[in-house]
């Protein structure tokens, strides 16, 4: 029943939580809301992102917790901390790393030579030369057993054990046979994989080799991903079959049925036939957004909607200042707004183009709960 209550609470607080972004201003650090209006006035000399309702800030040299408010939620009392996620966050106090809640209480974790973030519900541990799994209420869920565990992305992980990889998920149950000499991300129960000197797909345990393919890339959002062949990208699709055959010089995912591809030393975009739909006159372009624009650079940025059409003006960089937790931030539009920077400084744009609140920044990172 605890851990019911325990999740139910997380759950509130994240969903519950006002979306806000870190800028800078005057040297002070605060939060904007998506009207563009402070939330929170600039009064931090260090502070981070929202992460579940949640914000550290520094305050005389020791940092804490505030919330949407900027009100204390837990002290500042700690040497550094980083982000809370399933409700744990790591932080340093007395120059020992440990696990904190949401209250601010040091959470009694299970024996690790190290102490890491939490994702997808599990943090890893490691004893000696060996990786497991504990969960956020510091069960150990998996024994310290494999080699190497990277990332949980939607609930699975790539692990690795005397040089051979495979997928486990985050309960710790082998999703994939650690088998194979490389292997990427699980999506739709489809893994790429290296098995022998060969490249294919991994579906329901069952390894495909793709016909000539020296290199594939993770499958993103669509049923399609892109792969090398003769030092040539094309596309393939779930079963690994070429849908597009190789004859692009570099290529990103799909994304609105539409793929940046490059030809010719252009960029442009094709459709799931792989032709051309937005000739290829760019010096970049990235995948389109869910809002529907897609970011393309002529010496600077601007972006195109579906039809190929210049929207915003390439005007601005939009690339990531390098200090932020999220990775899926760096180029486009999120939930209609775009972090981008101009001559003036950071700030966000409208799909519209317009600037949000006409204001622009020292720094800014995204909108974050």
């Amino acid at each position: 029943m605890k851990k019911v209550v325990f999740f139910l609470l997380i759950l509130f607080q994240f969903t519950n939580a006002q979306e806000l972004a870190l800028v800078r201003k005057d040297e002070k650090f605060g939060y904007i809301s998506k009207n563009g209006e402070f939330a929170i006035q600039p009064r931090y000399k260090i502070a981070k992102n929202f992460s579940e309702g949640l914000a550290a800030a520094e305050e005389s040299g020791k940092w804490g917790f505030i919330d949407t408010k900027g009100e204390w939620i837990i002290p500042a009392t700690f040497d550094y901390v980083k982000y809370f996620k399933n409700g744990v966050c790591v932080v340093s106090k007395n120059k020992k790393w440990v696990y904190i809640n949401t209250k601010g209480e040091i959470l009694t974790a299970p024996s690790s030579d190290k102490v890491y973030d939490f994702e997808d519900g599990v943090a890893l541990i490691r004893q000696g030369d060996k990786i497991g799994l504990i969960n956020n209420i510091m069960e150990v869920i998996l024994k310290p057993q494999y080699d190497v565990i990277k990332s949980f992305q939607n609930g699975y992980a790539r692990v690795r054990n005397n040089d051979l990889w495979g997928i486990i998920d985050n309960t710790g149950k082998v999703i994939v046979e650690i088998k194979y000499e490389e292997i990427g991300d699980f999506y739709k129960n489809t893994a790429w994989a290296k098995s022998g000197k060969s490249f294919g797909l991994v579906s329901n345990g069952i390894f495909i080799v793709v016909d000539g393919a020296d290199k594939i890339w993770d499958f993103n959002v669509q049923d399609v991903t892109y792969a090398r062949k003769n030092d040539k990208i094309g596309f393939i699709n779930l079963e690994g079959k070429w849908i597009i055959e190789p004859k692009f010089e570099k290529a990103k995912a799909f994304m609105k049925n539409l793929a940046p591809a490059a030809s010719g030393g252009k960029w442009g975009f094709v459709n799931l036939k792989g032709d051309f739909v937005v000739e290829p006159k760019y010096k970049d372009a990235d995948i389109f957004s869910e809002d529907g624009l897609a970011p393309v650079k002529d010496s600077k940025w601007g972006f195109i909607n579906e039809s190929g059409e210049l929207v915003i003006p390439t005007q601005y960089e939009i690339s990531s200042i390098g200090f932020s937790m999220f990775s899926n931030e760096d180029k486009g539009f999120i939930n209609g707004l775009a972090r981008v920077k101009s001559d003036k400084g950071w700030g966000f744009i409208k799909l519209d183009g317009q600037v949000l609140g006409n204001q622009w920044y020292e720094n800014a990172e995204p909108f974050q709960k």
